[in-house]
């Protein structure tokens, strides 16, 4: 199954639904569906949201020698690192991106992927700094306002985060991957019929991505609409790619410890103004 969906699958139950969130609103940094730059480095055949194991690994390579040629280009070290941590390979990106960043100190794409790398290693308050450096107040750009969103998620801060994402969403109306993070923000605090009214809006945009829907395909199945969610989970991926997946979600559905605490408070009282969707 593709590597970004391996990742949004295999850690999602309450520390593993911030880890899909980071992974998807930082994957917007660069472009809003993480697509490889290519130009001076090697061509990609297929975006890699669509690789393999097999086919991410190759890539890898390639684009490590590359990197070790060059290791002050920019492009290379970003493609590079993003490579890297869809491989679970998080402190030799943040490595990367380190050296690339004091070769580019003043690289706003550089600043981004690299509170990216920080972000992906558990060290967020540094990401935070970092992603902050590369923002500019007169042109702010969305994509690093969300992905500032989705650390504050993963440092227990709902309500800022939270903020943030609107804060995006003001700039980029109706964003599939911002509106996603907002309901994996609800999924990681229990509110799973907020979080689905989110995400439905979500996968319901033009340029939604397969990530989206399987976000939503989660949120349905851990409220006990397996079925639903087997059907929002095979749409648009190969028939492998869609077996992957469902099998993925059955063994985290099957932990019922982590759904019933999921289930139980999403039965409490909502804060009032907090179900509103953007």
């Amino acid at each position: 199954m593709p590597a970004s969906l391996t990742t949004t699958f295999t850690n999602r139950i309450l520390q593993g639904a911030a880890a899909s969130l980071l992974v998807l609103a930082l994957a917007g940094c660069s472009t809003t569906k993480d697509r490889m730059t290519t130009g001076s480095v090697p061509k990609l055949t297929k975006p890699v949201e669509e690789m393999d194991a097999t086919e991410l690994r190759s890539a890898t390579d390639r684009l490590g020698q590359a990197y070790e040629k060059n290791p002050r280009d920019p492009v290379t070290g970003i493609n590079y690192a993003n490579l890297l941590r869809m491989n679970g390979r998080d402190t030799q990106a943040l490595a990367v991106m380190q050296q690339v960043a004091i070769a580019n100190p003043g690289d706003r794409n550089v600043l981004a992927a690299y509170g990216k790398a920080q972000a992906a290693a558990g060290q967020f308050q540094q990401a935070l700094d970092t992603i902050g450096r590369a923002q500019t107040p007169d042109r702010p750009d969305w994509k690093l306002i969300s992905a500032q969103g989705a650390i504050l998620d993963q440092m227990g801060r709902a309500s800022d985060a939270r903020q943030r994402y609107r804060d995006a969403l003001d700039i980029q109306p109706n964003e599939p991957s911002i509106l996603s993070n907002l309901g994996m923000s609800y999924v990681l605090t229990g509110d799973l019929r907020t979080a689905e009214t989110y995400l439905r809006s979500a996968a319901g945009q033009p340029t939604a991505d397969s990530r989206v829907r399987q976000n939503l395909a989660l949120v349905v199945g851990l409220q006990g609409r397996f079925p639903e969610a087997e059907q929002i989970a095979r749409r648009e991926l190969s028939p492998q790619q869609a077996d992957a997946n469902v099998a993925y979600l059955r063994g985290m559905l099957s932990q019922q410890n982590s759904w019933q605490k999921l289930a139980a408070k999403d039965k409490t009282p909502q804060a009032a103004g907090d179900s509103n969707t953007n």
